[in-house]
Order: C-alpha cells, then structure tokens, then sequence
C-alpha cells in the first residue's frame, strides 16, 4: 500500500490519510481482514505526528471501515468491497446527472435526502 501526502495541501493531512486508505481499497488493493500500518510506523514513514494518523484510523472506524483492535492495529471490514459496489452506482448517477445538465449541488441534494430517509 502506498500512500502519499502533500503537506501544502488545504486538505487537512488526516483527510488525505483517509482517502488515501480509501482509494487503496477501491482499486482493489486493500481487502477485509488486511492490516494497515502500524499508526507509529505510517507517521514515521510520513514524517507526520502519530496523532495525526491515530485520527485518519478513528475517521475510518466511524466510516465502519476499519476495525480497531487492541495490540492487532488497524483491519480493514468488508465494508470495503461495499464501498466499492455503491461506488459503481454513484458514477451511474454522476453520468446520468450530467447528461441531464443537473448541477452537482442539486444532486448531493438528493443523496442527502434520500440519506435522511
């Protein structure tokens, strides 16, 4: 797995760690039951601070996308491969949003509503 960051970014690094994992499990390199690097390991290796990446990990537990355990790190779910199914389904909804001249904003409008459901 690789993952990079830009520092001089407005994206805050955190995020950027999370998106990174995501990607990684999107193109199919990261599956369930995968370990992810150690939080002290993946600072060093980024030059960034251990909270930093202990922060990325928690979004990604609330997310239900990692599980973390006690003395085994960070495990990837199944909610991985998941992600991966709704994903298709959002890139049918963007082309048809397009084709249709509907603005993003009135599409995120209707995911939120049907989310609120």
């Amino acid at each position: 797995m690789i993952i990079r960051i830009d520092p001089a970014s407005s994206t805050p690094i955190f995020e950027q760690l999370v998106r990174a994992v995501r990607a990684e499990a999107l193109a199919g390199r990261l599956a369930a039951g995968d370990r992810l690097p150690a939080a002290r390991e993946l600072a060093a290796s980024l030059e960034v601070n251990v909270h930093t990446v202990l922060h990325a990990y928690q979004s990604l537990r609330d997310e239900g996308f990692v599980e973390l355990r006690r003395g085994r790190g960070a495990i990837v779910t199944g909610a991985a491969a998941e992600l991966a199914a709704v994903r298709r389904h959002a890139v049918d909804l963007v082309e048809a949003a397009r084709e249709r001249g509907i603005t993003a904003d009135a599409v995120l409008a209707l995911v939120r509503e049907e989310l609120a459901r």
